[in-house]
Order: C-alpha cells, then sequence, then structure tokens
C-alpha cells in the first residue's frame, strides 16, 4: 500500500473532494514499525482495543523515515482525522510547527510535552516502574552483578537507567549495574543484533539479569539472554511471553491506555499535560503464567511493598530528568 493510500483511502479522498470533514482518528507510528513488540506494538494494542470495543476504525502509518513525520501529520491533519495520536518524542519539533496550523484538530503525543492548546502531552514515570523491575533483578540475580541495555542515548532512557539502578542498590548496596547504550541516533530503536552483542558483553562481566529499555533492539537482548541462560527483563509491552521462564518480568508503559483513551475521548479530548505512573495505572511491572515460577512470594512482596509506597509518596525515586544527575 503506498503512502497516499495509508494515509487518506478512498473515503477519504471523496470527502475532501466534498469538503467534508472526517473525525476518523489516525494513529502514527515512530520508527521501528507497529509490531517491534514493545512501544509502537503497546500503541497498537490500544488502538486496536478501542476498535474492537466501539466498532470504531483508525488510520495508521508506519514511518520509513524522518522526513515522513510532517508530511504525515499534514495529510492526517488535512484529511479529517481527530484526533491525531503519534508514537515518540521525536515529534515534538515538528509538532510544534504542525498543531497550529490546525486549530480544529485535537494531537496527542507520547513521550513529549508540546505547549499548545490543541495538543495532549502525555509522559510517563518510567523511572518508577524501573525502581520496581530493579528491585526484582538483585532479588533475582545470583551473581551480584546486573546489566542495562539502552537504546538512543537520550535523557529519557537515562531516566530509565537511573530509576534501575536505584531500586537495584535498595535492594543491594553492593551490587554492580553494567549499563550500555545502543546508539546516538534512531537507529539505535531497531538494531536487535547490536542488542544482541551488547548482551554477550555484559555476561561477559559477570550480568546474570539484563533490563532492555531499547524498543526492537530489546528483542536481540531478550533472545541473547535466554540463550545464554541468564534472566532479562523486558519493556514498554508484556513482553514475558518471548521466552517464558528466561523474562523475569517486563515494565510495562501503558502507552496502550494512553492510546485507547485519546482515541475514546475523540474529538472530545481533554488537551494539556498528562503524566501516567504508579499512582495511577500507567506504569507497572509484568507478572503472568510465563514468569510466575521466577518471582517468589518474598520477590513480589517486596516489590509490591515498594510499589504501594510510590503510589502514596512514601517513597520517591529520582527522576533524572529533573535535574540530568543520578544520585547512584
Amino acid at each position: 500500500m503506498s503512502l497516499m493510500q495509508n494515509l487518506f483511502g478512498a473515503a477519504a479522498a471523496v470527502a475532501l473532494s466534498a469538503g467534508a470533514v472526517l473525525a476518523e482518528p489516525a494513529l502514527i507510528f515512530d520508527l521501528g514499525g507497529k509490531f517491534d513488540k514493545s512501544f509502537n506494538e503497546a500503541a497498537f494494542s490500544g488502538a486496536s482495543r478501542w476498535a474492537e470495543e466501539t466498532g470504531g476504525s483508525f488510520r495508521e502509518i508506519e514511518l520509513q523515515s524522518e522526513a515522513q513525520r510532517e508530511q504525515a501529520l499534514r495529510r492526517f491533519a488535512e484529511a479529517g482525522s481527530n484526533p491525531i495520536v503519534m508514537t515518540g518524542f521525536a515529534f515534538g519539533n515538528v509538532l510544534s510547527e504542525v498543531a497550529p496550523d490546525y486549530p480544529d484538530t485535537k494531537f496527542a503525543i507520547i513521550d513529549m510535552v508540546v505547549d499548545q492548546p490543541n495538543v495532549r502531552s502525555v509522559v510517563f514515570n518510567e523511572h518508577e516502574g524501573s525502581y520496581l523491575v530493579g528491585m526484582m533483578a538483585a532479588l533475582a540475580s545470583k551473581s551480584g552483578t546486573v546489566g542495562f541495555i539502552g537504546g538512543m542515548d537520550i535523557p529519557l532512557i537515562r531516566k530509565f537507567a537511573c530509576g534501575y539502578v536505584q531500586g537495584v542498590k535498595a535492594v543491594n548496596p553492593d551490587a554492580k549495574v553494567i549499563q550500555n547504550m545502543t546508539g546516538t541516533t534512531p537507529a539505535a530503536w531497531n538494531d536487535p543484533v547490536k542488542g544482541s552483542e551488547l548482551t554477550k558483553a555484559q555476561i561477559s562481566q559477570g550480568a546474570d539479569v539484563v533490563y532492555a529499555a531499547a524498543g526492537g533492539t530489546g528483542v536481540g537482548v531478550l533472545q541473547t539472554a535466554a540463550d545464554e541462560d541468564i534472566l532479562s527483563i523486558g519493556v514498554d509491552s508484556n513482553q514475558n511471553y518471548m521466552h517464558p521462564g528466561k523474562v523475569l518480568t517486563s515494565m510495562m508503559k501503558r502507552v496502550d491506555n494512553a492510546v485507547y483513551d485519546a482515541l475514546k475521548a475523540g474529538v472530545d479530548m481533554e488537551t494539556g499535560f498528562n503524566v501516567m505512573g504508579v499512582a495511577n495505572g500507567g506504569i507497572d511491572y509484568a507478572l503472568d503464567e510465563h514468569n510466575t515460577s521466577l518471582v517468589s512470594d518474598d520477590m513480589k512482596s517486596a516489590v509490591d511493598g515498594a510499589k504501594a509506597q510510590i503510589a502514596n509518596g512514601a517513597l520517591t525515586v529520582h527522576d533524572y530528568m529533573a535535574d540530568n544527575t543520578c544520585p547512584m
């Protein structure tokens, strides 16, 4: 299907020629594709849930290059899609320029704040969930050495890393946390081979649990961890099923809920700044039939205790994004 077909379709083209305005929502996936088993796929899951529950439909596009960001936004807006939801911080600058040109269109952006009256900005307390899975990593580790593999080296991913280190150290102050980033360009989100190489390097340094916060690159991390008989931790979506009995847990960033809520609200979607964290169900860790054998009652009790303290404010996890420092 061509880009034009994907964005417009026959119905949209007819409506445009007649001067009609469609209210069918649209979803724009970031680079890496909607089936990345992580961030984008979580967004797709939320949109699909909305469509199944309501019988509605949504337009979508998987970007192939950075140059398509503005083109996709403008074409969806001109086709009458409303609201238009996009996944990823990289849409921030483009949306800041495009949103004022379409004041009657609602936009929702995940992982970035865009201060425009017709934009909903959704951000997550990823550091809170990373703290919880960091605790689990330390509790499960036999070597006292665990790893973190991030995607693109940006403050957002260092926010994951910092929360993870804090969680590890809360359990074992003497633990060693090895950290690597995959790269400094958007290609870092979709490089499972590099993810595999970094995992092997961390294993050689003694890591027996590795947390991947790297989008599609994490697929390589989880696969290699399973092959090398160590534990991994997934991210964004529940990735426990990918290697049952080998994925300790997944730090669930409920991008699916953010997308679902935006589509459910439709043209009446409230704009402004939205934060999703442990307290409001936006962040959690995954426990299911694929990892129950790995999570002891004591481990669950410790992590759930910390989760409750984060939710009620008794425990505050340092946010790297607040001052670009990590106390650990």
